[in-house]
């Protein structure tokens, strides 16, 4: 196993040099660097390095900001934070893909065994890494128990897509806690934060690289919990940091929140970008969105016919928004312009232009107008129908005559350890 010490401690060095031997590598610098580079320039040519032991002791160390860079630039790799503030550096370390926290004090026999695990670690990421295991998980990822992937679209925008898509997430939310995300995927121009009126820690270029991309467990952590039990990914803050999103981190991010999440609300971008194709591919429903108007309408028409011809099969829920008698469109004719049904007819209401600016969802609030009664017949859409694999985290009420399961409880990982006591 191969292992390098990054630390500015000559008693540091000296017990981990007891305890793994030869195989250590050693960067004794000071302070420690916060650039990965600096620690991967010294190490050998071709060398495949295990764990990295980080020194945390130091006061404002970068020991984290060192760890998270180089777990980004060597995904394989286990990295061990050495600090005595195990419990509170427990969620930085967390987030920055850290394997473990040891204290500096820990006895020998310990710390060897901490590093074993941690190298155990490295050599499985790697083997999960391999080309060879590559077409076998692909074929195993289609069985794994998921969620319903809910996809809000439209050919246009200034159609209501994110009023749609947050009344829709927090309705789904009422129905399951803590077991819906809402993903804003308009990656230049989003504003489902606003919507909720939230001021999230973390955006979606945080959330589809770094540790939170490969470890599901430390994904959460990243996410922005509402007050409604919603769990929320917001849009990248400038259109700049949105560059380096791509479809295939949407793709991957999204079976991911499948897979932990009974439901995944995508808000998308007007059009098919590549990002909105990308979520398509992956979502089990679309809900179709358009204005009552002919531009509106006709684009809609040109939107299916692309879905369609892509060979596009999910359900589809089609949403006609601002409706009014005063257009002089009858049902009939936008039916026959869009060649399809109309599922769900959203008026004008009075209180959805407050309800944006406030922050708060009408189906939160719990307005009582024509449009929210509209708006739970949308939700009501996707919770009566076929139920997703993994059930709501909370039942309905006794009297809506529903059945579900609830989640399966998982055990505590009991992530850092507490340092053993030391006698004087």
């Amino acid at each position: 196993m191969s292992i390098i010490l990054v630390t500015s401690s000559a008693e540091l060095h000296d017990k981990f040099s007891i305890v793994v031997g030869d195989s250590l590598l050693a960067l004794t610098a000071k302070p420690v660097p916060a650039d990965p580079a600096v620690v991967l320039g010294q190490l050998p040519a071709d060398t495949a390095l295990d764990v990295a032991i980080v020194d945390c002791t130091e006061p404002d160390s970068v020991g984290v900001q060192l760890a998270r860079g180089l777990r980004q630039h060597c995904p394989t790799l286990s990295v061990v934070l050495v600090s005595s503030q195990g419990p509170e550096l427990a969620l930085a370390a967390l987030r920055a893909g850290a394997h473990d926290i040891v204290d500096p004090q820990e006895d020998p026999s310990e710390l060897g065994r901490v590093l074993d695990e941690a190298a155990e670690a490295a050599r499985n990421r790697r083997a999960d890494a391999a080309p060879a295991n590559a077409a076998a998980i692909e074929e195993a990822a289609p069985s794994a128990a998921s969620g319903r992937v809910i996809s809000v679209v439209s050919p246009k925008g200034g159609v209501g897509k994110t009023t749609v898509a947050t009344n829709l997430a927090v309705g789904l939310a009422r129905v399951a806690p803590r077991a819906t995300v809402l993903v804003d995927l308009d990656i230049q121009f989003g504003d489902v934060a606003s919507g909720l009126n939230l001021d999230p820690e973390y955006h979606l270029p945080s959330v589809v690289h770094g540790p939170a991309s490969r470890d599901s467990m430390v994904l959460k952590t990243f996410l922005t919990l509402h007050e409604t039990g919603l769990y929320v990914v917001c849009a990248p803050e400038s259109p700049a940091a949105a560059d380096n999103v791509t479809a295939a981190d949407v793709g991957r991010l999204l079976r991911t929140l499948a897979a932990e999440f009974s439901y995944v609300v995508v808000d998308t971008a007007p059009g098919l970008s590549e990002h909105t194709l990308a979520a398509m591919d992956e979502s089990s429903d679309l809900v179709l969105l358009t204005s009552m108007d002919v531009p509106g309408l006709r684009g809609l028409r040109k939107e299916l016919d692309a879905i369609s011809a892509l060979g596009m099969h999910s359900n589809r829920a089609i949403v006609l928004n601002f409706c009014t008698a005063r257009v002089g469109l009858s049902t009939s004719d936008m039916e026959a312009t869009i060649g399809t049904t109309i599922d769900v007819k959203l008026p004008r209401s009075k209180a959805a232009p407050a309800s944006v600016n406030l922050g708060v969802p009408l189906l939160q609030s719990g307005t009582r107008d024509a449009m929210t009664k509209q708006l739970r017949k949308l939700v009501d859409s996707f919770v009566t129908t076929t139920a997703p694999d993994l059930a709501p985290a909370k039942p309905p009420k006794p009297d809506s005559g529903k059945k579900s399961r609830p989640l399966p409880r998982r055990a505590a990982s009991g992530w850092f350890r507490r340092p053993r006591a030391v006698s004087s």
